[in-house]
């Protein structure tokens, strides 16, 4: 018999880049990927003026947190100085005040010292009603220019866990519940009486370095 040479079909390659088109797609949407660590926070709308930039903050208002070239952490208001060598001192190993809860009885006053942030009655509607907070009080967190970014996101992550604990526990005394399952209303109310008053300057140099 004679010999035939057949002809091997091509393969149409034209809907190829369809599906990888369409795998790119889901792997994109159904993968995880690393983020660094840090609490969010939603940044307030930048200032439109010169005169909104200046902030006259009286003293016993503030609260400045400095992290300095050694990731060391002084935390200093007219009350008290606290000063933490590392992450586990800021979370009260060693004997240390928790920083969190520093922050938490810088921002409630709940002795009404005159070296603490000023306290005045705001009503928040029912069921919280009229009670005194600390609408003034700043947490200033300042860092100098070769703090390391793990001992900054350590304080930062600490002073945001102080507010989230305020919210929680006031979430549980006026709404009999924890913050995560309050309304949006609920929330805005638990929101408006502990607010996130944090300032985050520009690093500078301030030493503390070998």
């Amino acid at each position: 018999m004679p010999k035939t040479n057949r002809k091997v079909p091509g393969i149409n390659a034209s809907s190829m880049a369809d599906v990888s088109f369409l795998l790119l797609c889901f792997f994109l949407m159904v993968s995880s990927m690393d983020t660094d660590s840090g609490l969010a926070r939603r940044l307030p709308p930048p200032p439109q003026t010169e005169e909104q930039t200046s902030v006259d903050v009286q003293r016993r208002n503030l609260l400045v947190v400095l992290v300095n070239a050694r990731n060391e952490t002084l935390v200093q208001n007219q009350l008290a100085t606290h000063l933490y060598a590392n992450e586990d001192e800021l979370r009260g190993d060693g004997g240390q005040v928790p920083l969190k809860d520093v922050v938490k009885e810088f921002v409630l006053n709940t002795q009404n010292s005159p070296v603490l942030p000023e306290l005045t009655e705001e009503d928040f509607g029912a069921p919280i009603g009229t009670v005194p907070v600390t609408a003034q009080h700043v947490v200033s967190i300042q860092n100098d220019a070769t703090t390391s970014y793990k001992a900054y996101i350590a304080v930062q992550n600490e002073v945001v866990r102080a507010y989230n604990e305020l919210r929680e526990e006031g979430s549980r005394k006026y709404f009999n519940t924890s913050y995560e399952d309050l309304t949006e209303q609920q929330q805005e109310q638990i929101n408006n009486l502990f607010p996130q008053r944090i300032s985050e300057a520009e690093p500078k140099n301030y030493g503390g370095g070998q």
